[in-house]
C-alpha cells in the first residue's frame, strides 16, 4: 500500500483515513473496537475525529469519540502503529459557537488528550472558525502546544478561503507554526467550492488534503435514488438535494464504471478521489466490516483514462 506524505512534514499515511465520527454514535463501543482493528489490520494508519464527536446525539455532550478511540489504544497498545488526528474549536453542548481563542484551545487539548489517553495528538486541526479571533492569536495557542510536545503539527478544517490565506501568511510573518493540512468538503458531487477556491491555495503552500464526506453522506454509495429510499435514513434530508439531475448523472456514470471493473460505486468514488493529484487522503465512515470493504477495494483499482474522464463529465459543474 503507497504511503503519502501529509503536507511539509514526516508523517506518511495510509491512502485513507478512519472517520471516527460513527464512535460513540452510530457504532457503539465494541462495535468501534473491531471496526478499528479492521482497519489497522488492513494497513491503514490515521484516526480522524473531534472533540465535538458526538455532542448532537440524544444523551452525549461531546467527547464521545475520543474516548472510544482512547480505550481502544489502551486495550490494544497501538498507540505507535497509528496517527490520531482530533480537532478544536467546534461547538458543544454548553459551547453553541465556534472558539478558536488561545485560552478555549489550551483547555480543551487536554481534555482530548486525557479522553485519547496519550500525551500527544499528532494532527491538531482548527474544525470551525471564530472569525472575530485573531488568527495569530489560534497560532499562538498552536505554537505553545508544540513547544510543549502535546501536539506535533496542525491543520485547518472550515476555514474561508480568505481566513486559511491569511493564517499561512501570519505563519511566515510571525514565525509562528503553519497549518500542513486542509480538510475540505471534497467528493464527485461536491467538487466546485474545493476545486475553484481551495485548490489553488493548497497547490501554491504544499498542503495535505485530508477530504471529509468523500462519499457524500452516502450517496456516491448509490443506496439513496428516490425518496422512499431516503426515507430509511437519518441522512434522508441532507441527501434529498442530491438526488437532481447531475446526481442522477453521477450515479449512472458510478454504475457503469463499478461494473465494468467488477467492484462497488463506493470503491469507484474514493478511486476518484485518490486520483486526484491534490488529495492525500479521503475520509472514509464505516458502521460496519462490510461497509470497510470499498476501503481496501478503492487503494487497489486503478481507474483507466476513459473511467476517469466518464466520473468528471458526468460530475462537471
Amino acid at each position: 500500500m503507497n504511503k503519502r506524505i501529509l503536507g511539509r512534514t514526516d508523517l506518511q499515511i495510509a491512502p485513507i483515513v478512519f472517520g471516527g465520527n460513527v464512535f460513540g454514535w452510530t457504532a457503539d463501543e465494541r462495535t468501534s473496537f473491531e471496526l478499528l482493528d479492521h482497519f489497522t489490520d488492513e494497513g491503514f494508519n490515521m484516526i480522524d475525529t473531534a472533540n465535538q464527536y458526538s455532542y448532537w446525539a440524544p444523551g452525549n455532550q461531546g467527547g464521545e469519540s475520543e474516548t472510544v478511540i482512547g480505550n481502544w489504544l489502551k486495550k490494544t497498545g497501538k498507540r505507535n502503529a497509528v496517527l490520531i488526528a482530533t480537532k478544536v474549536g467546534g461547538s458543544m453542548a454548553g459551547q453553541p459557537k465556534p472558539d478558536t481563542s488561545k485560552a478555549y484551545i489550551l483547555k480543551q487539548v487536554e481534555h482530548s488528550l486525557k479522553r485519547l489517553q496519550t500525551d500527544t495528538i499528532d494532527l491538531y486541526q482548527t474544525h470551525f472558525d471564530n472569525e472575530a479571533i485573531p488568527v495569530e492569536e489560534t497560532l499562538e495557542a498552536y505554537e505553545q502546544l508544540i513547544r510543549d510536545g502535546k501536539v506535533r503539527w496542525i491543520g485547518a478544517s472550515n476555514l474561508s478561503p480568505q481566513r486559511l490565506e491569511a493564517s499561512l501568511n501570519a505563519s511566515v510573518a510571525g514565525q509562528l507554526p503553519v497549518y500542513q493540512t486542509l480538510q475540505p468538503e471534497y467528493n464527485l458531487y461536491h467538487r466546485e467550492q474545493y476545486e475553484t477556491q481551495y485548490e489553488p491555495i493548497v497547490t501554491a503552500h504544499g498542503l495535505g488534503v485530508i477530504s471529509y464526506y468523500a462519499l457524500a453522506s452516502g450517496f456516491l454509495t448509490g443506496k439513496y435514488r428516490t425518496d422512499a429510499d431516503l426515507a430509511k435514513s437519518t441522512r434522508g434530508g441532507g441527501v434529498k438535494k442530491m438526488l437532481d439531475d447531475r446526481g442522477m448523472k453521477i450515479l449512472a456514470a458510478l454504475d457503469g464504471v463499478s461494473e465494468a471493473y467488477g467492484t462497488s460505486p463506493a470503491a469507484v468514488a474514493l478511486a476518484w478521489l485518490l486520483s486526484r493529484p491534490s488529495v492525500t487522503a479521503p475520509i472514509v465512515s464505516a458502521t460496519s466490516i462490510a461497509q470497510m470493504q470499498s476501503m481496501t477495494d478503492a487503494v487497489r483499482l486503478q481507474l483507466s483514462e476513459d473511467a476517469l474522464a466518464t466520473l468528471d463529465a458526468a460530475s462537471a459543474y
